[in-house]
């Protein structure tokens, strides 16, 4: 067999580091069309950035993630048909390689260890989006967990005083303004356990009375007005 002629072709040069990555896939899901519209606004101008498909509302989200399988995906906590980290929950168990950023306007810290406990990636307070969400998703698509110090420090100044999932069914029922008479009636407890389950509410809110409780409760996050 003949010698095959030395190979004249000029060497390939290796690809450029990133050059040939494909863009980071995204999905926002948020009720409000003009925050979705902002934040297809940022992501356009980003070329490692791309969003494929919105949702908004939990069920419409769950279709779109099992639609597009995206890479990051942008979840608003409050949807007109479920809570987003119940949303989130739910997408983890069918996905748990899913990577989730939680946006919302509250600063509660009960929620964010929610979400957080849910098994979210990210949070992010939505008057932070406009500095921080280009880098939240590139640091969450690494693989990195992105909390903002803003929300760290809620964590680490509001650590006493949880209550318990009865106590919160108290006093959500108390802030739809209910006595503790219709609220043992809804529970099926006695006016006198209400009482009591209000009393400790009190102490653990270290709250003056009942109105403050509730308000101490909603800016917490341990449930929404």
């Amino acid at each position: 067999m003949a010698d095959l002629p030395p190979d004249r072709s000029p060497p390939v040069a290796p690809p450029v580091a990133g050059r040939l990555q494909s863009p980071i896939r995204i999905l926002t899901v948020d009720d409000h069309p003009l925050l979705r519209e902002g934040i297809a606004g940022t992501l356009e101008d980003e070329p490692d950035l791309r969003l494929v498909a919105e949702a908004a509302s939990g069920q419409e989200a769950l279709a779109r993630f099992r639609e597009h399988r995206p890479d990051i995906t942008l979840m608003d906590v409050r949807l007109p048909d479920m809570d987003g980290i119940d949303c989130m929950a739910t997408l983890r168990q069918e996905f748990p390689d899913a990577r989730i950023i939680i946006l919302t306007t509250y600063r509660g810290d009960v929620q964010v260890r929610r979400a957080l406990a849910g098994g979210a990636m990210g949070y992010l307070l939505k008057s932070m989006l406009r500095k921080d969400l280009v880098d939240t998703i590139r640091a969450v698509h690494e693989g990195q967990r992105c909390i903002p110090g803003e929300v760290a420090r809620m964590l680490d100044e509001d650590t006493e005083g949880s209550l318990s999932p009865r106590e919160i069914e108290v006093l959500r029922l108390v802030s739809e303004g209910h006595s503790n008479k219709r609220v043992g009636v809804a529970l099926g407890v006695s006016e006198e356990t209400v009482k009591m389950h209000m009393k400790s509410v009190l102490s653990k809110l270290n709250a003056n009375d009942r109105t403050h409780a509730v308000t101490i409760a909603l800016k917490r996050g341990y449930f929404s007005p």
